[in-house]
């Protein structure tokens, strides 16, 4: 059964968190463009790269893979923006709200494994 990911609200909001990491991201050092930068960008979009390519899977179990790989790469980026935020590139309060929102997009992705389970 194929979904449509485009309706599906934790690919819209793993979307806004892609841009908002994305402007934070933009300030890390330039010394870190081919570092820490790189991996957070590359972690911040798979998310909703994954659930988006699951989405068209022809299984349920299909589509649970790549949300598995999708939550994944939401922890990654978790333990990147730390990283990030405890070698100052990251504010505090900026870290909150993007670590806020990933927890948000965490438990969508994984609620949305349980109902494909069902």
């Amino acid at each position: 059964m194929k979904h449509n990911f485009r309706e599906l609200k934790v690919c819209q909001e793993a979307l806004v968190l892609a841009k908002e990491v994305y402007l934070v991201s933009a300030r890390f050092p330039a010394s870190e463009k081919f570092g820490l930068t790189s991996q957070v960008n590359r972690a911040v979009v798979s998310i909703p790269s994954n659930i988006a390519e699951g989405s068209g899977r022809s299984t349920n179990k299909d589509f649970s893979n790549f949300l598995s790989m999708a939550l994944g790469s939401a922890y990654e980026l978790e333990t990147q923006l730390i990283i990030a935020n405890e070698l100052g590139f990251v504010q505090r309060e900026s870290l909150t709200s993007l670590i806020e929102k990933l927890i948000r997009i965490q438990k969508m992705i994984s609620n949305l494994q349980s109902r494909l389970k069902d």
